[in-house]
């Protein structure tokens, strides 16, 4: 896998919380990102958390290589993520849609079973900065993340509010190579050892 480093502006989004910043002076990364919606109801054109992410996505230097819609069935979900995890061109998969609390909602019950770790810390850094926007109402949120084979996979809730929290406060600094102490980006090499 080769990610080709170049010099990239911070994003135009919130700073990186505590503990962290974005080196300017590090050269960026680009990521292959993938962007999948899950709804009943939403098409291309009515989708505006799904927009809302591949903007972001563009906005924040990386290249958008798929997006997509698919129902909430839990094999729907699945073959979707599991050929995009598979396809060897992307880099992460950042879902919207399908993790509330109603009957229909099983975005978390479809990715889990396909997840090699599970990324436990994304949910309690989720829900705290959501926690900050919405207040209680995080808990009716089952945002997850994990890694399938060498990609990383972040579902979030379907609200454009939930979504630009999930982006700008915790994933963009993540995938942002330049971000210290750490960041997935460096790791992403070495999803794979055994």
């Amino acid at each position: 896998m080769s990610i080709e480093a170049t010099s990239h502006p911070a994003p135009p989004f919130p700073s990186v919380g505590p503990g962290g910043k974005i080196k300017s002076e590090l050269p960026f990364q680009p990521m292959r990102i993938a962007v999948l919606t899950v709804s009943d109801t939403r098409d291309e054109e009515s989708d505006t958390s799904g927009k809302v992410l591949a903007d972001r996505v563009k906005v924040g230097g990386h290249t958008l290589v798929a997006r997509g819609w698919v129902a909430d069935e839990v094999g729907a979900i699945r073959e979707r993520v599991s050929a995009w995890a598979a396809s060897g061109t992307i880099d992460a998969i950042v879902s919207t849609g399908g993790t509330g609390l109603t009957g229909r909602d099983v975005t978390p019950e479809a990715v889990r079973p396909l997840f090699d770790k599970e990324i436990d810390g994304f949910s309690v850094v989720f829900h705290m900065v959501s926690y900050q926007s919405v207040g209680l109402s995080t808990l009716q949120s089952r945002a997850v993340a994990g890694i399938i084979g060498s990609t990383f996979v972040f579902c979030l809730p379907g609200s454009n509010g939930a979504v630009k929290d999930g982006w700008d406060k915790v994933i963009a600094a993540q995938l942002d190579s330049r971000h210290m102490p750490c960041n997935m980006v460096e790791i992403l090499p070495r999803l794979l050892e055994r």
